[in-house]
């Protein structure tokens, strides 16, 4: 299987320039039957909090990846929330074209994230025409702090965890 959710944290970093104070990790509540990995913070400040989920089949493959990451924004900095959105899923689609995949992403366009007004894209990822993967990045800013969930699977575990994607979205506590 491809390491699908590599990429997504690549452009991580373009959030985690703008950090510069303590911050305070948001909650979250993961569905039941997902596994929380650990995250070491190498090299980051405390003021950017990362955290994932794995949801396996059976046999103990991974077959989604959940992660919320915040950074601390600096006082009078303005995200480019759809710019940093654009970046991010540039490079998605680099990576899985460099892999011998390819790749279509929807427009940025509004959604929700928790109570926050968000923006979000969506990547269906396919390998000779046949649709394998789907990657979805939505990102929000709250007053000095700035987020990026990015959620990502097997096409078909994609669609069949629809309902336990959209109840983390609604129950985060940024």
């Amino acid at each position: 299987m491809v390491r699908f959710y590599k990429p997504m944290f690549a452009l991580l970093g373009i959030l985690s320039a703008v950090a510069s104070a303590q911050a305070e990790a948001p909650q979250v509540t993961w569905p039941s039957g997902w596994v929380v990995e650990p995250l070491a913070q190498e090299g980051a400040s405390a003021a950017v909090s990362r955290q994932r989920a794995v949801k396996n089949d059976e046999g103990g493959t991974p077959v989604m990846v959940m992660e919320l990451t915040m950074t601390q924004v600096e006082s009078g900095h303005q995200v480019n929330v759809q710019g940093v959105l654009l970046e991010m899923r540039k490079a998605v689609q680099k990576d899985f074209f460099q892999s011998g995949y390819q790749s279509v992403c929807n427009k940025i366009h509004p959604a929700t994230l928790s109570r926050l007004s968000a923006l979000e894209t969506t990547c269906t990822i396919t390998q000779n025409g046949r649709h394998v993967l789907s990657q979805t990045l939505v990102g929000a800013v709250d007053d000095d702090k700035a987020y990026v969930l990015s959620f990502a699977g097997q096409a078909e575990a994609y669609k069949v965890n629809q309902e336990e994607i959209e109840g983390v979205r609604n129950s985060l506590k940024l």
